[in-house]
């Protein structure tokens, strides 16, 4: 039973940063924008969290640095498709094959660089419940900051004024300009903001998940992230269910090599991608399914005054 506790606190870990990932892209593909370069994104925000993190010895500071690079990198994405209407797919995966490069170059240096003992975090009393505890209650606070920023999200876009303005844009960004919205601004915001959160996700793989850098560490969780929005047909409380059903399915292959289970390593370590494989094809035979879900507007540019 405490194998299995362990189990389902690794799970929650590893979703969690796949949930931060793809709440960021949900929020950019709400607004009508599809940012392929959720994996160069995620990495350039890995190597200066952790560069942050061996210098300051901060944790704040350097998912602060980590949030600051995705959001900058974001914002020159968003220029670039948004005001030059250049291609969003191949803008993309260009930003992707940059970050990709860029943190190798910058990461040199610290692969060999280690941080200092790492925290441990607990809720007090309830911590101490068995089975229970050691699953639920013993989470880097980022774990619970995840799951209330899904209720927020929820409520924002459902709820609120401004995110009904937001899925306006994404939906009809002809009509939103037409009573008078700044399309424009308020897709690079959510630009911003998304690549803020994939920034925060890298950050945290390379702060508290894995706490070292080593090039290409992502290991293409941020194109899972991307399915992710599309498996959870852009509802926020699905997207993190999602998230956890696949960092379960992450972190299953280490509970069964520690079981003794007679299975290929090779072919437990593929089984995150697997079964996004497998997600992706389940969702292409629902074509009108997603069609009736997804932001009209999603990948289409806009011209103001045509």
């Amino acid at each position: 039973m405490y194998a299995i506790a362990l189990l389902i606190a690794a799970s929650l870990n590893a979703g969690t940063l796949l949930a931060l990932a793809a709440l960021g892209l949900l929020i950019n593909e709400r607004a009508g924008i599809v940012n392929l370069g959720a994996e160069g994104l995620m990495l350039v925000a890995a190597i200066a969290g952790y560069a942050t993190a061996v210098h300051s010895g901060s944790d704040v500071l350097a998912f602060a640095a980590g949030m600051g690079a995705g959001g900058l990198l974001a914002a020159l994405f968003g220029l670039l498709v948004i005001w030059l209407n250049t291609n969003q797919y191949a803008a993309g995966l260009a930003l992707s094959l940059f970050g990709s490069g860029f943190s190798a170059f910058v990461g040199l240096r610290y692969t060999q660089e280690k941080l200092g003992p790492r925290p441990s975090f607990e809720i007090p009393v309830l911590a101490d419940i068995p089975f229970i505890g050691p699953a639920l209650f013993k989470q880097h606070p980022l774990v619970y900051a995840a799951m209330a920023l899904t209720l927020f999200l929820a409520w924002f876009l459902y709820r609120s004024r401004a995110g009904l303005v937001l899925r306006a844009v994404g939906e009809s960004p002809e009509s939103a300009h037409a009573l008078g919205y700044p399309v424009r601004r308020i897709r690079l915001a959510a630009v911003v903001a998304g690549g803020a959160l994939c920034g925060l996700a890298g950050a945290f793989l390379s702060v508290v998940y894995t706490p070292l850098w080593v090039e290409g560490m992502t290991a293409g969780k941020g194109w899972i992230a991307l399915a992710l929005t599309t498996f959870a047909t852009w509802r926020p409380a699905r997207v993190l269910a999602g998230a956890y059903l696949f960092g379960f399915v992450t972190m299953l292959q280490f509970h069964l090599q520690g079981q003794g289970v007679q299975i290929a390593s090779q072919f437990l370590s593929m089984l995150p991608y697997l079964s996004t494989i497998a997600v992706l094809v389940l969702i292409s035979s629902k074509p009108g399914f997603i069609r009736a879900n997804m932001p009209a507007a999603l990948g289409k540019p806009f011209f103001p005054g045509t």
